[in-house]
């Protein structure tokens, strides 16, 4: 995660599908997901159940074009074949859709649904924020209690993002312990994706590493993810990093205020993934003065 993930507020090789885990495991994990006996908000054991699902995950459609709407959602243009959605908004309709979640930090104006054990703190009980997004504090994954309690909150997110109809799941801000100040380190945040990943496919949803190239392989392989949703590969050579990983299943998302050449030379180099598209930085929609929205020519 870099100064460019927006939130929407009240406001090598090609990886194939996951085959689901055996019956055990799921009874396992479905007890955590739905916050069995937690007693953390969130974690509300009283919804519908989910819809059995699927014998394999679907990913992203490889060289779709891509739309991201976490700061407004609204009708795709034609020709969009995946759109990104906040997990407060609906999905696209007959589009593959992606659920955005902050999996790693809180969101602005959610801070006190978060038990205090789940907050990070210094030294001397100060809540730590990403100093690049004031309003966000990190969460605690330095205890195995601590991600417990996490990840019985976002494993019902994730469970309401099936019920709403997403095919996909992303969780951002995988690389908060780079901003922790030595407090959490990467093992912390890897043991929660893994708790997240393996929701997201009980829930019949593919998941999405989001950003964080320097982890790609082991968040690939330890966590189990599915694909990559990366902002300003291009712009910060990474989308070399990603595609070594998850091969044609990038999706990346650049914008107009840091091109450092035309968006269409971006298009043609070698690295640049099928799935690419050029936003305005506040994600909004059209008929606002700010919005942006172009991809690749056909190549």
């Amino acid at each position: 995660m870099r100064a460019t993930h927006i939130h929407l507020r009240a406001a090598a090789t090609r990886r194939p599908s996951l085959l689901w885990r055996t019956a055990p495991l799921l009874l396992a994990v479905a007890l955590t997901a739905t916050g069995c006996a937690s007693g953390i908000p969130g974690a509300d054991a009283t919804r519908d159940p989910l819809p059995n699902p699927p014998a394999a995950l679907e990913l992203p459609p490889v060289q779709a074009t891509p739309d991201y709407q976490l700061g407004e959602a609204y009708e795709p243009v034609a020709g969009v074949g995946v759109v990104a959605r906040d997990r407060t908004a609906q999905p696209a309709s007959g589009i593959y859709s992606i659920c955005y979640i902050n999996g790693f930090q809180t969101q602005p104006g959610e801070l006190d649904r978060w038990p205090d054990e789940t907050l990070l703190r210094d030294e001397a009980g100060n809540l730590r924020f990403d100093p690049d997004w004031p309003d966000e504090v990190l969460l605690d994954t330095s205890t195995a209690r601590a991600r417990d309690q996490i990840h019985a909150i976002v494993a019902d997110w994730i469970n309401e993002c099936a019920r709403d109809g997403f095919a996909a799941v992303e969780f951002d801000n995988l690389d908060s312990y780079t901003r922790s100040d030595g407090a959490l380190t990467f093992d912390d945040n890897l043991a929660l994706a893994e708790e997240l990943v393996r929701s997201a496919h009980l829930a019949g949803l593919a998941a999405g590493q989001k950003n964080a190239a320097e982890d790609a392989a082991a968040l690939r392989e330890t966590a189990g993810f599915d694909f990559a949703v990366t902002e300003e590969c291009s712009v910060f050579h990474e989308c070399g990093s990603y595609a070594a990983v998850y091969g044609e299943h990038v999706i990346d998302i650049e914008y107009v205020d840091a091109l450092p050449v035309p968006f269409a030379e971006m298009c043609a180099a070698d690295d640049a993934p099928a799935s690419m598209v050029l936003r305005d930085r506040d994600l909004s929609a059209p008929g606002s003065p700010s919005y942006a929205f172009e991809t690749c020519a056909a190549r």
